[in-house]
């Protein structure tokens, strides 16, 4: 009797889409993600640009409206960049709470405004405008839809700690953003590669403690001192890097990155189990590491 092929790699494979191998052999593309903000979007500046440029030889009416509808044009464009950034951020982490500000959906309208803005411009009246600008905010909505409307995550959980949640959650990812920021002015493609690795592993261990809050405390000061000091170790390599192109500041950087994603890796159960004396003395383990490599961190 014949019989039906399956592997992880079938369709109906047994890991059943999900990455369960070790971290260590998952590839180094793991966790990489694509911007939510891209030429899609940025390509809405467009007719802002093209708007403004074409009301320079009207009269000052036509002129005063065609800027207008290029401001409120490029303006709507930049809140759908943040309202997609926003969005990625809200789908990425498994308790969030939904944009305070719809940005998306005043995008939208204000792309309908700009069009109408537009239209007036060439044909003066009521009816165009209404038709052109309608037109244009719904097939705004229909490209990049509405913002999210409900909080995620947060059933059973308190106002109060939900809110100590977010603020832990955004210093370390302030921490992690200023690393790839940082890193970026070394100019060493290899080494950003290696930088968005230790992200993706501070990340996983971000949204770790998001599911299990229980020891916010300990996991503020693992996550502040280990990313602090990451971030103070990477604005120090690359200023030093820049200057110099210094082959052993890059290779002791390197291997200050694979101990400390190395520590990520063996912490975050350690983290949840609420063994605070081992995490304390690794804490200061770490501690006396960053500063024998020069950074030096503020008590808190």
């Amino acid at each position: 009797m014949a019989q039906r092929f399956g592997g992880k790699h079938s369709p109906d494979g047994a890991s059943g889409g999900l990455d369960d191998r070790p971290r260590d052999e998952r590839p180094a593309y793991h966790g990489a993600r694509v911007a939510p903000a891209g030429a899609r979007s940025n390509v809405l500046f467009i007719p802002g640009v093209i708007l403004a440029l074409l009301s320079i030889n009207d009269g000052a009416v036509g002129m005063a409206v065609g800027l207008a509808g290029a401001a409120v044009l490029v303006l709507g464009a930049w809140l759908l960049r943040d309202g997609l950034l926003a969005e990625a951020a809200f789908h990425d982490r498994k308790v969030a709470r939904r944009p305070a500000i719809p940005r998306k959906i005043f995008a939208a309208a204000l792309c309908g405004i700009g069009a109408g803005l537009a239209a007036w411009r060439s044909e003066p009246g009521l009816i165009a405008p209404l038709i052109f600008g309608g037109a244009a905010g719904a097939l705004h909505l229909g490209a990049f839809g509405i913002d999210p409307m409900k909080d995620k995550g947060m059933e059973g959980i308190d106002t109060f700690t939900q809110d100590r949640v977010a603020r832990v959650v955004n210093e370390a990812e302030s921490y992690l953003s200023a690393m790839t920021d940082a890193v970026r002015r070394a100019g060493d493609r290899q080494v950003e590669a290696r930088v968005e690795r230790f992200v993706t592993k501070a990340r996983e261990m971000i949204r770790t403690v998001e599911e299990d809050p229980r020891d916010l405390s300990g996991a503020k000061k693992f996550l502040s001192v280990y990313l602090m000091g990451a971030r103070d170790a990477t604005v120090k390599f690359a200023d030093v890097f820049a200057r110099s192109n210094d082959r052993a500041a890059r290779s002791d950087y390197m291997m200050l990155l694979t101990d400390l994603e190395e520590s990520f890796d063996k912490k975050t159960d350690k983290l949840l189990a609420d063994n605070n004396e081992d995490l304390n003395v690794e804490i200061e383990v770490l501690r006396d590491r960053l500063q024998r490599e020069g950074v030096h961190l503020d008590r808190r």
